[in-house]
């Protein structure tokens, strides 16, 4: 009988640790939920922040911020010569 009750005592060790395990596993899911959560928030707060600035300050921004400002105005202007492109291809 000893040794079966040693066996019980291990699965029921091993089982608990599994239990545990698996906790801990579910609690590091839902906190980096959690952190994918506020990381979106900022990324969308940036954005807003980022496109409010250029409504602003596009077309005299800081020289910390004239580089990115080009940027988004030769996309714009891209942008508006690619659809023109596909203008004149529907034939319109």
């Amino acid at each position: 009988m000893d040794f079966f009750e040693k066996i019980g005592e291990t699965v029921t060790e091993k089982g608990k640790e599994v239990a545990d395990k698996a906790k801990e596993t579910a609690e590091i899911i839902r906190l980096k939920s959690q952190i994918a959560t506020c990381e979106e928030v900022m990324k969308k707060n940036y954005l807003e922040i980022g496109k409010a600035y250029y409504r602003e300050f596009g077309d005299i921004p800081e020289e910390a911020f004239a580089k990115q400002c080009r940027a988004i105005r030769n996309a714009e202007n891209g942008v508006k010569e690619l659809e023109e492109q596909i203008r004149q291809l529907k034939g319109l």
